[in-house]
């Protein structure tokens, strides 16, 4: 975690850095919003090398709604590691959670999100006029979702 929040972008894409205790509290707080059914994240890896995470940030089970994060090292980037991770999770959370909704939200100065989110076949909404404050100022958001009654993408 330490390692994955010392990378410029994800620093820049999350807008924080991360230290060792903050990693350690981080993770072990993990089983206590599964626990509460309030979120949920796993670490992304590739042959047993962690390589990235994604989560069910604020899952609401009476809504049937929750929104998704992501990331993934540089040296695993451009792999399809983040949108076949975003996929599978889509269909699990529809499935097994029961969940009719789930969104992402990202920079609309993060291009590789942006693809990310639509090769999971999460269809761009729209555009959220300066919805998220990052280091550099206000940044205008994309939001993509993905319904339960959606077609699974190809490929």
């Amino acid at each position: 975690m330490v390692a994955a929040f010392d990378d410029p972008d994800i620093r820049r894409w999350h807008a924080r850095s991360m230290t060792a205790e903050e990693a350690a509290a981080w993770i072990a707080h993990w089983p206590d919003r599964w626990r509460a059914e309030t979120g949920a994240g796993w670490a992304l890896a590739v042959n047993d090398e962690p390589v990235g995470q994604i989560s069910l940030r604020h899952l609401n089970h009476a809504d049937g709604v929750s929104d998704v994060s992501y990331w993934v090292m540089p040296a695993f980037r451009g792999r399809g590691v983040a949108s076949a991770a975003l996929g599978t999770l889509a269909v699990w959370a529809f499935d097994v959670l029961g969940l009719h909704r789930i969104f992402v939200d990202h920079s609309t100065r993060n291009p590789a999100s942006c693809a990310v989110a639509t090769r999971a076949g999460f269809r761009l909404e729209g555009t959220k006029r300066e919805d998220a404050l990052h280091a550099d100022g206000w940044h205008d958001m994309h939001l993509h979702a993905r319904l339960a009654a959606d077609v699974a993408p190809a490929g």
